[in-house]
């Protein structure tokens, strides 16, 4: 059966996301139009390439997160100048490694624009500070920035979705306005784009399955103890993350969002073991086969 999927952000526990797509196949549940935010844009672009499984899980056993971190040269040899490039360029790493990842591997599916996906089968989410809003590409390219978006490359909107602040620096993007608008982590602003295909006017083709990882099963932490400013920092960069999503889903139904805890794994752990990546995938098969075997389609 065919369905709609959307995944959450979460940095590299999104290795979990393997073992969630290993459950789907298992049960006969082919993804169609997909959706993420950061390292589930990551995941989405991959499913709307067209890569297989099999094909997913040999990428993820080659690849070595370390190669993503990419600091100017310079920080090498002169450590303190990466709290330089932190306060003038808005982050440590330059984040090109991830993009040029991507490219190579979409470009094995021939995959290099918008122009080569099925329309409206791939939506990225990402944040732009400068205009204060929540950015879903392509739908909002040319109203937003008069760019084509079937000319818009794949792998340059997933690394602007994954462009976690400060760890990754900014993308700049030209637009209708003088300055450019700094993009980062569409997590800022929506890490669980549940909402995204809703379409009113439209009869609900497929059904749609939301992918969320967290912390644990229960996200509700209750008040929290804030006494410094970092702690107030962390609130609300938290905060920030989950209110807008926490609203919609309240909204909508719950049965149709599978949750699978993550704990224990920080989001830029880019050093992870692969004991650690294995046992991430196999939690996310884990969940994902219970959830499953009781979703009701």
């Amino acid at each position: 059966m065919k369905i709609d999927g959307v995944f959450s952000g979460g940095g590299v526990k999104a290795f979990a996301y393997i073992g969630v797509l290993d459950s789907l196949q298992e049960n006969n549940l082919q993804l169609e139009r997909v959706a993420g935010t950061s390292a589930g844009a990551i995941i989405a672009s991959l499913v709307a390439a067209g890569f297989e499984l099999e094909e997913i899980q040999g990428l993820v056993e080659k690849l070595r997160l370390t190669q993503f971190v990419d600091p100017p040269i310079v920080t090498k040899y002169l450590p303190f100048t990466k709290w330089l490039f932190l306060y003038t360029m808005l982050g440590i790493n330059k984040g090109d490694k991830m993009e040029e990842w991507l490219t190579i591997q979409l470009a094995r599916k021939n995959i290099h624009t918008f122009h080569d996906i099925k329309p409206g089968y791939l939506k990225v989410v990402v944040s732009d500070l400068s205009l204060g809003k929540l950015i879903v590409i392509p739908d909002d390219l040319e109203k937003v920035y008069g760019i084509q978006p079937e000319y818009f490359p794949v792998a340059k909107a997933v690394r602007m979705s994954a462009g976690f602040p400060f760890f990754f620096m900014p993308k700049k993007l030209p637009g209708l306005y003088k300055k450019k608008s700094v993009m980062v982590d569409g997590g800022l602003l929506s890490n669980f784009p549940l909402w995204i295909f809703d379409n009113e006017s439209e009869k609900k083709q497929r059904p749609l399955l939301g992918v969320k990882l967290t912390d644990g099963i229960n996200e509700d932490i209750g008040p929290r103890d804030i006494k410094n400013a970092l702690d107030m920092f962390q609130a609300l960069f938290s905060t920030m993350k989950q209110a807008h999503d926490s609203r919609y889903i309240a909204k909508n139904q719950m049965q149709n969002i599978m949750i699978v805890p993550v704990k224990d794994t920080e989001s830029t752990d880019f050093g992870i073991s692969n004991e650690k990546k294995a046992a991430l995938i196999q939690s996310g098969k884990d969940y994902a086969a219970a959830f499953l075997k009781h979703w009701s389609t």
